[in-house]
């Protein structure tokens, strides 16, 4: 799915943003086209995704990682979104993980930023696990002070994500809503057709007064047009009616009929993920 396309779609099924992934596509390193089309559609883009990514290595230029983070601060700044999303180094970027935690840090309260870490997971080859990822692909042991939890990322690790939340408290800044079944893909798939404790983790987040966004991350590549939309209009569904924000029979209806469905898995790259807000006390929040 295009950017535009995106854009649109998040405002047709009532959605309440975008976060954008920064990758070499142009438009979404633009905040003049990323404004222009979130004011045409009504939908803001409430977090950026920096180019940390293996596909996303030469975006913004490949000699320094930290050039990546301080170009997607630029960009969230000049959109006005709160929140940057990044991954660990990798484990073959040893100058920047020696400095990671404290530059993230330094950038958090130097350019007023939330830089949350996202969890990761161990690749894995030949029945062998590989650190990939520095100082360490869990970032809830590391001293961040603000994490992202993929559930998906957490499926492949075999991670337990509501040990992880509980751990994390109010350090867990943002979410990143989809489904897995403990494969060795990153299957990003709609809530609710995978093994994760989708529901319980967001009524976690409601119970603990979280005030950060959910966005709902869903591999639609090889989907058709109107799967794709029902994908999308069912995760949607899922994350409204567990965070308590619907009483619509219809969407709990969707809910039901999703987790009986198939979905496609595979690594993830578009560029746009869409968002559900909370405010404090798990309100909805414009």
């Amino acid at each position: 799915m295009g950017v535009a396309a995106a854009f649109e779609t998040a405002a047709r099924l009532g959605y309440d943003g975008v976060e954008v992934m920064v990758l070499s596509d142009p438009v979404t390193q633009s905040a003049a086209i990323l404004g222009r089309l979130a004011e045409r559609h009504g939908v803001p883009v409430t977090s950026i995704h920096a180019p940390t990514l293996l596909v996303a290595q030469r975006v913004y230029g490949a000699s320094d990682p930290w050039t990546k983070i301080d170009r997607s601060i630029d960009l969230a700044h000049e959109l006005g979104c709160p929140t940057i999303v990044l991954h660990p180094p990798f484990r073959w970027q040893r100058e920047y993980a020696r400095t990671f935690v404290d530059g993230v840090a330094e950038r958090e309260h130097e350019r007023d930023i939330t830089l949350a870490v996202e969890n990761m997971f161990p690749w894995r080859a030949r029945q062998r696990h590989v650190q990939a990822y520095l100082p360490a692909w869990d970032p809830v042991s590391q001293p961040y002070d603000h994490v992202t939890i993929d559930l998906s990322h957490a499926s492949t690790a075999h991670s337990d994500a509501l040990a992880m939340q509980a751990a994390l408290g109010s350090r867990l800044a943002h979410v990143h809503l989809a489904d897995g079944s403990g494969s060795l893909k990153d299957e990003h798939l709609v809530p609710g057709r995978g093994n994760q404790p989708c529901a319980e983790f967001l009524a976690g987040l409601v119970r603990d007064g979280y005030t950060g966004d959910v966005t709902i991350e869903v591999n639609t590549r090889r989907r058709g047009g109107r799967h794709r939309q029902a994908d999308l209009r069912a995760s949607l569904a899922f994350a409204r009616t567990h965070l308590g924000q619907s009483n619509d029979p219809e969407e709990a209806e969707l809910v039901d009929e999703s987790t009986t469905a198939t979905g496609d898995s595979g690594e993830r790259s578009e560029p746009m993920a869409m968002a559900r807000r909370l405010s404090r006390g798990g309100r909805e929040r414009a």
